[in-house]
């Protein structure tokens, strides 16, 4: 947005600050909230705090400093009523859990480390945050984020005290992340209709196990290599001798991968399905559902834990669930695979469109990145970090609202500029 866009909707965004806001004690700190996100709103190739206040007639650097890096406002309740407002307007058809990182000079920026940083494609020095999305085909915004703190942070006394991290903060691992994500949002009192994700964490099956326990249903990537048995396949309990311990029900074949069962089944089963209108036109491809169970170690032990838990036996049996397959025309082989744990009669044509509806998220990383300064803050403390990621979800949940009013002129964002070329879902 130009200086003279944001002029224009400075009374909507002052009842906005208003109401999100409320949370933070002083007026004054209301106020620098509200001058930063007119900061994040304007058109600037960078959106550090220099740069804005720059760009802003009431900008001052040494101010807006402060309140982002030594000011002690709670981020939380600011994230939570964002969450409160945006989650009915959007009303999403599944929550996205993702993660996004960010390149880093040094070794002092809170969570940096030597691992892979998406952003590049490459290992390099970077930060890491896991995030939830509330989705739907038109619209989406992040709700809540996790700051990924690898393990050498966690004995690492000297950078945890200059970058303020809390004690009860150490390493987890950005599965776990995403389900403490997950139950902090419940307390809010939003829970997701359903979650999808991609194979970073859908081929975990503790993360899938995770949200059976929570009653979530899902649509989640996996990798070809994931094994499990059909649907029709049955446990055999070995005869005991009467000596040792009992045998442990067992398959009887062993399982084989998700793209030996779309081979398998060969392109004839595969059905043409169209999951929504894309730039150039509708989005086809051909997939194919069938119902599986997992096997594996992780998925062999989490269905003994839950068995013992309900009734203190496991007959050996694994759940089933959906596999979904795409296999593209063109293509010499699938391209594509999920699992869903949604019922078994749910239809082909949305549980692709479920499984699709991913690629918003690509939208959100975009127009947060590159419209908004997401990856621009260069402080290093836990509260900056956190101040900064709460008031630029702050401002896309603004944008969000602006875009979905009825009286919008444009579906697009003013606000994002995109440098880079997006994903194709």
């Amino acid at each position: 947005m130009d200086a003279h866009e944001v002029d224009r909707v400075r009374v909507k965004l002052a009842l906005f600050v208003t109401d999100v806001f409320a949370s933070v004690p002083r007026k004054d700190q209301r106020a620098k909230g509200d001058c930063y996100l007119r900061g994040l709103m304007t058109d600037g190739r960078r959106k550090s705090v220099q740069a804005m206040a720059s760009r802003l007639p009431d900008g001052n650097e040494q101010n807006l400093q402060q309140f982002v890096n030594q000011s002690t406002w709670d981020p939380v309740p600011v994230r939570r009523r964002t969450a409160g407002r945006l989650v009915p307007r959007i009303g999403p058809d599944a929550w996205a859990v993702d993660d996004v990182s960010f390149p880093k000079d040094g070794r002092m920026p809170v969570g940096v480390a030597h691992q892979y940083c998406g952003a590049l494609g490459k290992q390099a020095n970077c930060q890491v945050a896991v995030s939830v999305h509330a989705v739907s085909d038109t619209a989406s915004c992040p709700l809540n984020w996790r700051l990924f703190m690898p393990r050498e942070w966690t004995d690492d006394a000297v950078r945890r005290r200059r970058t303020g991290v809390p004690e009860d903060v150490g390493h987890r691992e950005k599965w776990r992340l995403a389900l403490d994500t997950l139950d902090e949002l419940a307390t809010w009192g939003h829970v997701p209709p359903l979650v999808v994700a991609d194979a970073g964490y859908g081929h975990n099956a503790d993360f899938r196990g995770g949200l059976d326990e929570r009653g979530i249903g899902y649509v989640v990537a996996v990798r070809s290599d994931v094994t499990a048995h059909p649907q029709d396949a049955q446990p055999l309990t070995p005869p005991w001798s009467g000596n040792g311990r009992k045998p442990q029900p067992r398959y009887r074949d062993e399982p084989a991968s998700v793209a030996a069962w779309a081979a398998r089944r060969g392109r004839q089963a595969f059905t043409e399905v169209t999951w929504r209108e894309g730039s150039r036109g509708p989005m086809r491809s051909h997939f194919l559902a069938m119902r599986v169970r997992p096997a594996g170690v992780r998925p062999r032990h989490l269905a003994q834990a839950a068995a013992v838990t309900r009734d203190g036996h496991w007959d050996g049996v694994l759940p089933e669930v959906t596999l979904l397959v795409e296999w593209p025309r063109q293509a010499e082989a699938p391209t594509g695979y999920w699992l869903s744990n949604l019922p078994d009669d749910t239809p082909l044509a949305e549980l692709v469109r479920l499984a699709k509806i991913h690629w918003r998220i690509e939208h959100d990383y975009r127009e947060l990145k590159h419209g908004l300064g997401l990856d621009h803050f260069e402080g290093r403390s836990w509260n900056g970090w956190h101040h900064h990621v709460t008031l630029v979800t702050a401002a896309h949940a603004f944008l969000t609202e602006q875009r979905l009013a009825p009286k919008a002129h444009t579906p697009a964002s003013p606000s994002t500029r995109p440098s880079t070329p997006s994903k194709t879902y």
